[in-house]
């Protein structure tokens, strides 16, 4: 999965559950540039602890982070 489709997927469910990146970091204690990094694509390879930390955080599966805008 690429950055730009996580990226995309963690800001869609960001807006579904009205949470800012800003409270996202709070809930997660995931730093705010760890977040701008895989926006940017500066991480390349973020962990599956990171993005289990996310899904957590936001009561979502891992599955919604792999979905592609047209699979909705």
């Amino acid at each position: 999965m690429s950055n730009m489709v996580l990226w995309e997927n963690i800001t869609r469910i960001l807006k579904l559950k009205h949470v800012s990146v800003r409270e996202l970091c709070r809930l997660t204690g995931i730093p705010r540039q760890t977040l701008y990094n895989i926006k940017q694509g500066s991480s390349l390879n973020p962990s599956f602890y990171l993005i289990l930390k996310i899904a957590e955080a936001l009561d979502v599966s891992l599955d919604e982070f792999r979905k592609k805008a047209d699979d909705d």
